[in-house]
């Protein structure tokens, strides 16, 4: 018979395949990584207010039921909350992930839509000593846009 000629590359039928399965394997996992910033911003501020609020309310024990206070021109700038500051409760002030800032303003009630883009980190009522995280939604775990 005659002479069988065996090829030793790959098809083009072949090479299609494989690209065809890297495309639908893509498909399914990029969109699971989208997401990952935003979801380790979310668990970041959960975390951080969990120990704001676990440390005010430490404050409140230690000092006879008073919650810390806003401080006028305070001396840590730019978080303005001179009596949380320090060895006793936080070294240091936490920072919105999402504003990157750390600056603190008086409020009432948690904010609904975001305070300030980027120059508020948090939002605090020093008559009860509640805490929210600037354009977040606690109760539905989202971050709101300006």
């Amino acid at each position: 018979m005659g002479n069988l000629r065996r090829s030793k590359a790959f098809t083009l039928v072949e090479i299609l395949i494989v690209v065809v399965i890297l495309g639908i394997l893509a498909a399914i996992v990029v969109p699971q990584f989208t997401r990952a910033s935003e979801d380790a911003q979310t668990g970041n501020v959960v975390t951080q207010l969990q120990t704001i609020r676990s440390q005010i309310e430490l404050f409140r024990v230690r000092n006879n039921g008073a919650f810390p206070g806003l401080t006028e021109g305070a001396t840590t700038a730019p978080f303005g909350w001179d009596p949380m500051i320090g060895p006793n409760f936080m070294r240091a002030a936490p920072v919105n992930p999402r504003t990157g800032t750390a600056t603190i303003v008086a409020g009432t009630a948690a904010p609904t839509e975001a305070v300030a883009a980027g120059d508020v980190g948090w939002v605090y009522n020093d008559a009860t000593g509640e805490i929210w995280a600037n354009g977040f939604d606690e109760a539905n775990r989202v971050w709101i846009t300006p």
